[in-house]
């Protein structure tokens, strides 16, 4: 087996370990993320959807769902990755990794995969859940896979480098609570942001979620408060230099090494 067998080999079992890890306890990683979304679709879509009536033409329902996939694929990619990375190194299984003859983008491929792999899963179980409430169109297939993909990527990136820093379990919940949490709910995901002041529009267009929802949105409903290429480029460059951040963590053993 040549070099980049053994490098292709070192990574599948990287992603299996990643995909057993949460599938053994997918009552914990699969269904709450379900519960979760189907009770906005009842509550911001049936019930307050139904007083609200439509934005940019279409029901407040159909407009809030492609948001809502988005927001269950980006805090499973991103906590996937934190969780699964901070306990190798906790439990010091990365120090293993990073002695081993595998260079460093192999690991962080085999980690940041297996994030982006829950991430598509549980999108596409809250996909399935939102069918029971609206009857989803699809205007363009390649900008909702591209998108989803890329944006589980970026966060699970994220994730990782959360994991690198922290010092206790406690540590991985800040970013997702502190930070995740607001730019998500002001993402746009329940609301267009036309709809706000042209001050406020200028400030949401600094929150890197606004680009990641609205592409999303325009691959479902073909409507979207920002160009979809400056979203593409939004999202290549966060990976870009995300993915610098992490080789350079791990390649210098910030964080990993006692």
């Amino acid at each position: 087996m040549n070099l980049y067998g053994l490098y292709w080999t070192a990574f599948k079992s990287l992603l299996t370990k990643e995909i057993n890890r949460f599938t053994r306890i997918w009552v914990q990683t699969l269904v709450p993320p379900a519960i979760t979304m189907t009770l906005y679709f009842i509550i911001f879509g049936s019930l307050i959807g139904s007083r609200i009536g439509e934005m940019n033409g279409f029901s407040y329902m159909e407009y809030i769902v492609p948001g809502l996939i988005m927001m269950s694929v980006i805090t499973n990619s991103y906590s996937n990755v934190a969780s699964s990375f901070f306990s190798a190194k906790f439990q010091r299984n990365i120090e293993e990794l990073l002695v081993a003859p595998v260079p460093n983008y192999v690991i962080i491929a085999g980690f940041v995969m297996g994030g982006v792999v829950r991430g598509l899963l549980v999108g596409t179980i809250v996909t399935f859940v939102s069918l029971f409430f609206v009857d989803l169109q699809v205007e363009h297939w390649a900008v909702i896979i591209l998108t989803v993909f890329m944006t589980s990527v970026v966060f699970s990136l994220g994730g990782l480098i959360n994991a690198v820093y922290a010092k206790t379990f406690d540590d991985i919940s800040i970013i997702p609570t502190f930070v995740l949490t607001p730019l998500t709910y002001l993402g746009g995901v329940f609301y267009s942001i036309s709809l706000l002041p042209e001050f406020w529009q200028g400030v949401s267009k600094i929150n890197p979620i606004v680009y990641m929802v609205n592409a999303f949105r325009y691959g479902f409903l073909g409507v979207s408060d920002v160009g979809i290429v400056t979203s593409f480029g939004v999202l290549l460059v966060f990976i870009v230099v995300l993915y610098g951040v992490a080789h350079h963590l791990v390649t210098k053993g910030i964080g990993l090494r006692s």
